[in-house]
């Protein structure tokens, strides 16, 4: 989303004065930590969610890329003693993934979730041309709840927007479903928002 000349932005959410979406930021003491990493073609995109996620959860961070200089993302990677593991489903042709450490897992503080924000194909794409997130053990949601993403379209059943794919993930670690209940209704008041601006 880009603003005519002239026009500020927001300084904090980065989008258009007329599009804020700072009314609906829900700050969550969430346990574990958030590598969100998200493909430029996110980043101006009126219906994205990264942005807000990120602004949500205080122990997150954001990078920007589709293919990450190694020893960079190595460092994010290993910022803080952590279990990294990989929001994804598994894929058939990365069969080689290293197996979840279920005891790990059961420590959230101490576990770091990465996510990638991304349309599934960019996402894909964005797995083929960093190995180490390839490398990294995946962590797949156990029961995909019905999505209130209603402004962009899901080409299969179950498919989520980032926030709701991240904060559904923080629930199965933590365990703790209540916590993101804020948020997701704020995610609500987000998703009609932008269905407002479409011309009727």
């Amino acid at each position: 989303m880009t603003e005519p000349a002239g026009r500020a932005a927001c300084g904090v959410c980065l989008r258009p004065q007329s599009a804020c979406i700072c009314q609906w930021i829900r700050p969550v003491a969430h346990e574990a930590g958030v590598l969100i990493l998200q493909h430029p073609l996110e980043a101006g995109h009126a219906k994205n969610t990264g942005r807000l996620l990120q602004l949500s959860l205080p122990r997150s961070r954001m990078l920007m890329g589709e293919t990450f200089e190694e020893a960079g993302l190595r460092a994010a990677l290993a910022e803080t003693p952590a279990y990294t593991v990989l929001l994804y489903p598994p894929t058939p042709q990365d069969d080689d993934t290293p197996a979840l450490d279920l005891e790990r897992l059961k420590d959230p503080p101490r576990v770091r979730l990465v996510v990638l924000d991304a349309t599934w194909r960019k996402s894909r794409k964005m797995l083929h041309l960093n190995p180490l997130l390839r490398r990294l053990p995946r962590l797949s949601l156990e029961d995909v709840p019905a999505s209130a993403y209603l402004i962009r379209k899901a080409h299969k059943p179950g498919q989520l927007s980032t926030l709701e794919a991240a904060c559904a993930a923080l629930v199965q670690l933590e365990g703790d479903a209540g916590r993101y209940r804020p948020l997701l209704q704020a995610f609500n008041g987000f998703v009609a928002q932008q269905q407002a601006f479409v011309p009727k």
